[in-house]
């Protein structure tokens, strides 16, 4: 889709987008991170509420623990404003640890882990940590059904329809882009935008399209506060479009967790300890061509692919194993049925690498390359997060995790 002018800065348009909000809704809240991003927003709508007398601005910062020192004390510095009412929730929260097969998950904030938590719980008066605090709330839910469900709770707490202000850019990736100019959702008005999430929630993207530079260069002009996290990743060479803030041991995100070996040392210590597999992850997923940097192996001598993905379902935890197969066989199946169509008889061993990086055709090297990566949704294959198996994931962990057996 051909990017359109509007004549106007970015900064100018965000205000904008923010004036109309504040028209619209009279409860509105911003989703704040303690990153580059959700920190100039929450700067631009302090300022709009300002004008409007509209102070203190609702804020939700959902705490995952494995954090930067210096992303807390930004944290604190904006909590400790007059201006901000937070929701700092430190709740045990189901995470993804792409770094270990035999901890697919892991629960920040778990009581019963509560010696080895990488810090100690925040004491400012904003905190929430009483699992009871929330009716929809439930030990290890997803993070993602976490924030929604707060969209809800917070516009059923206010008895009307209300805003989630959410800091994402167009530019930062394609699922991030399509969430803005998706044209089939629901939104505020013609306002392209917003989303509708349900009849009395909506979230708003109203930075989506700044550059990464644009971040920097506002927080200059304007004197704002940032973290300072992002000083020591330019020192450590890291381009501004590497600089980023997120829970460690995503799937895309462990791509960054050897920074904190250089960071912040003392924090790199404690992750270690909290998290399985996390110097495995830190030394193997740095670079490309490594074991967990994607994309390039080599299939060892004397195997195809489809004896290499058996090999590597064999080496795997029992429970894990189970998970792979069950989805593997799903994919077979579909292709076994629906492949006749495009001409495809049997799973071949491998394919044009276009069209399989595409997902259009199937093969035993998209397969394998699913189990090198663990790539426990099976994204590479095209599924995509279960619900009902992030539920039956939370029950193994009650049942073995917490209790160490």
């Amino acid at each position: 889709m051909m990017k359109r002018q509007l004549g106007k800065d970015v900064v100018q348009a965000a205000r904008e987008r923010i004036h109309i909000l504040f028209d619209e809704f009279e409860h509105i809240y911003v989703s704040f991170s303690g990153g580059k991003d959700s920190g100039v927003l929450l700067h631009l709508v302090i300022e709009e509420a300002r004008k409007r007398n509209r102070l203190p601005v609702d804020v939700l910062i959902v705490d995952l623990e494995a954090q930067y020192q210096h992303t807390i004390h930004f944290v604190e510095r904006m909590v400790n404003k007059k201006e901000v009412n937070a929701f700092w929730v430190c709740l045990p929260l189901s995470l993804r640890n792409s770094v270990s097969q035999f901890q697919p998950k892991w629960i920040c904030w778990d009581p019963d882990k509560k010696e080895d938590w990488i810090r100690a719980l925040p004491l400012h008066a904003s905190v929430i940590n009483e699992e009871e605090y929330f009716s929809f709330y439930s030990f290890g839910m997803e993070f993602e059904t976490f924030v929604s469900a707060f969209g809800e709770w917070y516009s059923e707490k206010k008895q009307c329809p209300c805003a989630c202000l959410v800091a994402i850019r167009a530019d930062e990736s394609l699922n991030r882009y399509k969430t803005i100019k998706n044209q089939r959702k629901k939104r505020l008005k013609q306002y392209g935008w917003t989303t509708k999430a349900s009849d009395v929630f909506y979230k708003a993207y109203l930075i989506y399209d700044w550059h990464v530079t644009d971040i920097w260069i506002a927080n200059g002009r304007f004197n704002w506060d940032y973290n300072h996290v992002y000083d020591l990743m330019h020192k450590a060479g890291l381009s501004l479009a590497q600089q980023r803030l997120c829970q460690p041991f995503g799937d895309d995100q462990r791509k960054g967790l050897w920074l904190y070996q250089i960071l912040e040392p003392q924090t790199w210590q404690k992750l270690v300890v909290r998290v399985e597999g996390c110097n495995f992850g830190a030394r193997y997923s740095k670079k490309q061509g490594h074991i967990l940097g994607y994309y390039k192996f080599d299939l060892p001598e004397g195997y195809t692919y489809r004896s290499y993905s058996k090999y590597l379902l064999n080496s795997m935890p029992p429970h894990l194993a189970d998970h792979y197969r069950k989805r593997l066989f799903k994919f077979l199946n579909w292709w076994r049925k629906n492949g006749k169509e495009q001409g495809i008889l049997s799973i071949p061993d491998f394919a044009d690498k276009k069209l399989e990086a595409k997902k259009k055709v199937p093969s035993w090297r998209r397969i394998c390359k699913v189990l090198i990566k663990n790539d426990y949704w099976c994204r590479g294959l095209s599924f995509g997060q279960s619900k009902k198996l992030t539920e039956h994931y939370i029950d193994l962990y009650e049942g073995y995790f917490r209790k160490g057996k």
